[in-house]
């Protein structure tokens, strides 16, 4: 019987999955990754009406092109290809359900999303759906061999009665945080400067074009957050002055 017990738990032990990997993993990858300019790779940034940068920027640039810009001309990463496949309006069912096209076919090396503020809208009852699918979008990525990185969102002038539907914003956010920590996926924590930066509702409507979407100075600061939390930002490089 014992005998029995210690096979059962050999092959118990065995079928476990592997432990996720750990932020700093998926760090020092990408350092690792970055400090190989001879070496290109493929970026896919994807998400909503605010990663497009759509309508609400006029002549300025939306986050994933000061990205770039950083990238493939102050890092001299010539050679890197980027793709901002992000929709105006979308949530996170309609682009996992569209993963393939928007973000799998282009066999991305790093995969950015930042999405939540439409899935917002639904509430309490939304959150487990949009949890689920933020996961899958995770697996999927680390399926395909690329690193995942996950954005949480930037805070809404709550004073306005546009943002109204949007009272469940701080617990999806939570709900992004969550999901990073737990797979192993660096965070780049927009909605923590921002509150920490812009306490008060003022405050934010300098970063504001509109109640919800971030304008020039709001998009420069997404390009800080993200190239600090992937420790390769620079005070004095153009692309990222505030």
């Amino acid at each position: 019987m014992a005998a029995a017990f210690l096979g059962m738990a050999a092959t118990f032990s065995q079928a476990q999955p592997a432990p996720e990997p750990t932020p700093l993993a998926d760090l020092v990858t990408l350092q690792a990754e970055l400090a190989q300019p001879s070496k290109p790779l493929t970026w896919v940034i994807s998400g909503d009406s605010i990663t497009q940068g759509a309508k609400w920027l006029g002549r300025e640039r939306s986050y994933p092109e000061l990205i770039q810009e950083r990238v493939r001309w102050e890092m001299n990463r010539r050679r890197d290809f980027f793709v901002n496949s992000a929709i105006s309006g979308e949530k996170t069912a309609g682009l996992r359900a569209d993963f393939a096209w928007r973000v799998l076919r282009f066999h991305p090396d790093v995969v950015s999303i930042m999405i939540g503020m439409n899935d917002a809208v639904a509430g309490p009852a939304g959150r487990a759906a949009f949890e689920a699918e933020l996961r899958e979008m995770v697996r999927q990525v680390r399926v395909a061999g690329a690193i995942p990185l996950l954005h949480r969102t930037n805070p809404v002038d709550t004073d306005n009665p546009d943002t109204l539907t949007r009272t469940d914003l701080p617990a999806y956010n939570e709900i992004i945080a969550q999901v990073a920590g737990s797979t192993g996926t660096i965070l780049i924590d927009h909605w923590t400067r921002w509150l920490e930066a812009r306490p008060t509702v003022a405050g934010r409507r300098e970063w504001l074009a509109d109640p919800i979407h971030p304008n020039g100075a709001g998009h420069r600061q997404f390009a800080i957050e993200f190239f600090k939390a992937i420790g390769r930002y620079d005070s004095a490089a153009a692309s990222t002055r505030p």
